[in-house]
């Protein structure tokens, strides 16, 4: 919205011409996130504590040891999809069509998640909305970002919206990670669409399942917003008709560079979120948070072309999800479990390990992938 507002001003007053480069608007927007998550936080979470005074937040299937942070406020995530839009809407291209699909994303799955903790709140247990209907939402809301993406709806679109540009988006290429364009870039044709979903979804129920421990979630969403932020800005730059993806073989995205705004504008709202969200938490992120936070995430992977390098970034939420259908199969196979319960951040607490510890550790182990992850980009 600045950005449009300012920038046309620029003839008049030369500072405003800064708002042209993304690599300002990504710095500003990041800190208007963060900005705005510190002073807001106090007043939100102690209207989330009246609002939710004598309901339990604490999950069932946890340790016995939680049932202590009973009281502890949920839908914390609330603020952080505040704070993520504001700032987005603020420094972003709103005519790039990549920033509204990942914004349309991680707000419907925002919206889902709010349904689910309403109804575990009202309600007063930890069922909230059935599995399968929040599966369905959720597969309709990417099916609408699969027809917005790989459908030219220019005419329509700009007939009516005139200021807003969207085209047809039909790369169903696979990147692999430390392979070069050049060399192998598979075509997945039609398979494309039930591999998306697959990336998209899997994220969100993998960000959310691991969202279990103070700051456990927030912590690798941080990491994970960063490294999204280095990628779809080196897909989406050339500099003096020089292409960064082009030089470093990876696929060349236009208009991608402003997708950092978004993913600075999730840094920021995420740190300042985990302000209040360390250990010992003051509130809890919830399903809105998680669900829109991992929805996010599966879309930039998706757009940016880093659909198999997201496996590698998101290795810690991968191998929390892992730890569930290992455990679900082998009880139900076998009668006996692989674990002493999953997630398996759970297992590492009945084993004697300090919450705070398997946080850091977790946190230790997203970094060293993200770096792996950022490692592909040259090593091809």
């Amino acid at each position: 919205m600045l950005y449009h507002l300012l920038y046309p001003l620029a003839g008049r007053f030369g500072p405003l011409n800064v708002f042209r480069y993304p690599s300002f608007r990504i710095i500003a927007a990041g800190f208007t996130a963060l900005l705005l998550g510190l002073l807001l936080g106090p007043f939100f979470i102690e209207r989330l504590r009246r609002l939710q005074y004598g309901v339990s937040n604490v999950r069932e299937d946890t340790p016995d040891g939680h049932q202590k942070k009973a009281g502890t406020p949920s839908m914390g995530g609330m603020l952080v999809l505040f704070c993520l839009a504001v700032a987005t809407l603020l420094f972003a291209d709103l005519t790039n069509r990549l920033v509204w699909t990942v914004l349309l994303v991680t707000l419907s799955f925002g919206a889902i998640g709010f349904w689910d903790d309403y109804l575990k709140i009202s309600k007063r247990n930890s069922k909230g909305l059935a599995g399968r209907k929040k599966l369905l939402w959720q597969l309709g809301a990417v099916l609408v970002v699969y027809y917005l993406l790989m459908t030219d709806l220019s005419p329509r679109i700009g007939s009516t919206f005139p200021f807003l540009t969207i085209g047809s988006y039909q790369d169903l290429h696979l990147s692999l990670p430390f392979v070069s364009t050049r060399f192998f870039e598979p075509s997945l044709g039609w398979l494309y669409l039930p591999f998306m979903v697959l990336v998209i979804l899997g994220t969100s129920h993998a960000v959310n399942l691991t969202d279990g421990l103070d700051g456990l979630a927030i912590g690798p969403a941080i990491v994970s917003g960063f490294t999204f932020l280095v990628l779809s800005y080196v897909a989406g730059t050339t500099i003096a008709g020089f292409s960064l993806a082009g030089y470093l073989r990876i696929p060349v995205i236009p208009g991608a560079a402003e997708l950092g705004v978004y993913c600075a504008a999730l840094v920021g709202a995420g740190i300042a979120f985990l302000w209040y969200n360390t250990y010992p938490a003051s509130v809890f992120m919830g399903d809105v948070g998680s669900l829109a936070l991992g929805g996010g995430l599966g879309t930039l992977a998706v757009l940016t072309k880093n659909e198999v390098v997201s496996a590698i970034l998101h290795g810690v939420f991968l191998a929390e999800t892992v730890s569930v259908i290992l455990q679900v199969t082998s009880y139900r196979t076998t009668g006996k479990r692989i674990f002493r319960m999953a997630p398996i951040h759970h297992h590492f607490e009945l084993k004697g390990w300090a919450e705070p510890k398997i946080i850091v550790r977790f946190w230790i182990l997203s970094i060293m992938l993200a770096l792996v992850a950022l490692a592909s980009l040259k090593l091809r």
